[in-house]
């Protein structure tokens, strides 16, 4: 009966293993897939950053800043 036990103790042991080993690959291959994806997104968002700091102004906002720009003459 004791011997029963110990094989049964094994097998359960062996198979929990497995288990676990094969759930942690799955589940380190998705975080890899995961981390690669969340890389991708903020590349994408840093380069449309960076476009957008390099697209020139508005029209209406130059036009504005000239209006600034130019001193008003004294009407006395």
């Amino acid at each position: 009966m004791a011997i029963s036990n110990f094989i049964l103790t094994v097998a359960g042991v062996t198979a929990a293993v497995l288990l676990f080993r094969s759930d942690v690959k799955q589940s380190a291959s998705i975080f890899r897939r995961n981390v690669r994806q969340i890389r991708q997104w903020l590349e994408q968002e840093s380069a449309a950053a960076s476009k957008m700091g390099e697209t020139p102004k508005p029209k209406e906002l130059e036009q504005h800043m000239k209006e600034k720009d130019v001193p008003k003459q004294d009407q006395h």
